[in-house]
């Protein structure tokens, strides 16, 4: 299977097209290699290059066989997880469609619907969910490499007790899988003790580079998303951009050409899409980005919009603010479904000239209306071609986005792979919260709170 995205840079405005960008080929072929032989900053985080090459292939079987499972004996899965726990799947499930899975008829969707809980601790969003599930028949996919984040916990904490009322303890246990660490941990030892089916959060696989493991391929299989097709894209992206040289390779080019940027001066990267089922593959884009360059007093800022909705919100800013920002453009070439636009004899909008065009072609003429008018108001833009949304695309997307970024980090000269910065929050609420052991430090907080 060949590669299928492609990278344009002729509207970077000269600042990262190939021959801006050329300088910094010799880094961003031994960041590469480094990324190959697993011999630069934080090397044991690397088990995802070699996933689709590599995964378990008994594990792999056994997602499928669960998976089944879970379709045959309930109407929902509830995914309890947060950041890359859960924004994986998510962005898979909501990007390969269709958009409004979780309302239509068993008859119009393939698997069962997909709900996400443990992301947030809103009361008013876990209460309107449990109204949601009342009379459902469901699954729970609890995901954790310790099962002692707060979020997932309390979330799974409720889930548990709420599948023990309706089933009784065995039912219970039947309907819980956990996905988390293989030898250790809070939830493997739970997993371990009740008897749930487990499956691997490998320890050599960071939970942002986690979707391409049984993370996401769990719930993506419950939702009827053929992931032998996903890691036949990811596969071939592995074989191709492992390998290639910088000029026939759009991973390198791509970090080099949003480290140039960086240099002169555009600091923020908006990841642009013109469909709005890339919402939630923004999100997990932005976790991957802003958790693995935003260190050191460095990294791009991650930011993101769907358009054309955002251009009547962001629009302006974009075209008129501070010329902080580059985009990167996400440009589908052709849809999955389409329609036409009719003609009206009255014309009383005076639209009729749009009747009999597709809607699709309306989409692709604000992308090419939006770049002119970005360039011209002195925003730079990559663009990144996919010629259709499909699981095997989905999967090289994936990839794609996943090598640059440990590239693009090695490039800016911090560890990818750490995120010192995520646990200083969890200290300060477990201390305000009466956590023991933190006493000292509730005390402190305490004094500059008041």
């Amino acid at each position: 299977m060949k590669t299928n995205l492609s990278l344009d840079l002729s509207k970077t405005l000269g600042m990262a097209n190939l021959e801006a960008i050329r300088p910094f080929a010799p880094f961003a072929e031994e960041a590469l290699r480094a990324v190959r032989e697993k011999s630069g900053l934080g090397n044991d985080y690397l088990g995802w290059v070699d996933l689709p090459e590599a995964y378990d292939a008994t594990e792999f079987r056994r997602i499928g066989e669960a998976a089944a499972r879970i379709q045959a004996m309930a109407d929902a899965l509830v995914v309890i997880g947060i950041g890359g726990s859960y924004l994986g799947s998510r962005s898979a499930i909501d990007l390969l469609g269709p958009a409004f899975r979780n309302e239509l008829s068993s008859s119009k969707r393939s698997g069962v619907r997909i709900y996400y809980l443990g992301h947030t601790m809103s009361a008013d969003y876990v209460s309107d969910f449990l109204d949601v599930i009342e009379g459902q028949d469901i699954c729970v996919n609890v995901i954790s490499k310790s099962g002692t984040t707060t979020e997932p916990a309390v979330a799974f904490r409720m889930m548990k007790a709420y599948l023990e009322e309706k089933y009784g303890k065995e039912g219970a246990c039947e309907r819980i899988f956990a996905t988390t660490d293989a030898d250790k941990g809070a939830l493997k030892g739970l997993a371990q003790k009740e008897g749930y089916e487990q499956f691997v959060v490998p320890s050599d696989v960071g939970g942002r580079y986690s979707v391409l493991t049984a993370v996401g391929l769990l719930p993506m299989a419950c939702a009827g998303i053929p992931i032998d097709q996903v890691m036949a894209g990811a596969k071939a992206a592995r074989a191709h951009y492992l390998s290639a040289p910088f000029a026939e390779n759009p991973v390198l080019q791509y970090a080099c050409a949003r480290n140039a940027l960086a240099r002169s001066g555009k600091e923020v990267e908006l990841l642009v899409s013109y469909e709005l089922r890339f919402q939630y593959f923004q999100e997990w884009w932005k976790q991957l980005y802003g958790e693995s360059e935003g260190k050191d007093g460095r990294g791009i800022f991650p930011a993101s919009v769907i358009f054309s909705t955002d251009l009547h919100s962001m629009g302006q800013y974009i075209q008129d603010g501070r010329r902080m920002l580059f985009e990167t453009v996400l440009r589908v070439q052709k849809p999955q479904r389409d329609v036409k636009i009719l003609k009206d004899p009255a014309n009383l909008d005076g639209l009729n000239f749009l009747a009999e065009k597709s809607l699709h072609e309306v989409n692709d003429y604000a992308f090419q209306g939006t770049v002119i008018a970005h360039n011209d108001g002195g925003v730079p833009n990559l663009i990144l071609q996919l010629p259709q949304i499909t699981p095997e695309g989905y999967g090289e997307l994936v990839y794609f986005f996943e090598l640059a970024c440990a590239v693009s980090g090695y490039l800016l000269g911090v560890n990818p792979f750490n995120q010192p910065g995520v646990e200083a929050y969890k200290k300060n609420m477990f201390a305000l919260l009466g956590k023991p052991g933190y006493e000292e430090l509730a005390q402190r907080l305490k004094e500059k709170l008041n």
